[in-house]
């Protein structure tokens, strides 16, 4: 009688341990696929501090030779505080990247007009070093977008979506250029 009761249960408790293995493997994916892209989207960050470290430099550089484009240099100032303030989040940063990129295109359109600008040693180190940053944070967006991908799928595919669900995950935004970005710089002179 003991040997049949704990047949019964050995037979009973085979499928619920299959079963749970079966859950904490796939909320295992789930965690290792949102802390992949947490961790690409960090190096993404550290790109984006290194190129607000270089933006006072490169605008004191241009202004000395631009004085009339104070307005841009203003909204470049502007949106560089914004962007590095601690309590923003993933999409805001995103969203100031784009205006970052965009307002940096400006400046080097103004560069273009001033030959001398164009060739001061500190300006051409400074674009020199915001363009290896700019090559350096699309690699790191290309990383995070895959990385972003994968964990998306697993919030919708199946069987992995329903856990997903039930354990709160949700899906990320891509890393994508805002429509200002696609358009053509524009300068004032």
């Amino acid at each position: 009688m003991v040997t049949s009761l704990t047949a019964i249960l050995g037979m009973i408790a085979c499928p619920i341990i299959a079963i749970l293995i079966i859950v904490a493997f796939i909320y295992n994916i789930l965690v290792y696929r949102r802390n992949a892209a947490d961790n690409v989207f960090a190096t993404i960050d550290v790109m984006l501090k290194r190129r607000y470290d270089l933006i006072p430099n490169l605008v004191e550089t241009v202004k000395g030779y631009a004085k009339h484009e104070k307005d841009t240099f203003t909204k470049v100032a502007e949106i560089r505080a914004k962007a590095m303030s601690e309590n923003i989040g993933t999409d805001e940063k995103i969203r100031f990247d784009g205006e970052i990129k965009s307002s940096l295109g400006r400046i080097f359109a103004i560069a273009e007009s001033y030959p001398e600008l164009k060739a001061d040693g500190q300006f051409l180190n400074l674009q020199k070093n915001l363009t290896d940053t700019e090559e350096q944070i699309a690699a790191a967006r290309r990383a995070y977008n895959a990385a972003v991908t994968d964990f998306n799928n697993s919030c919708e595919m199946f069987p992995t979506n329903i856990f997903a669900s039930v354990f709160g995950f949700e899906k990320k935004k891509l890393f994508q250029i805002s429509d200002d970005e696609k358009q053509p710089v524009k300068t004032n002179i």
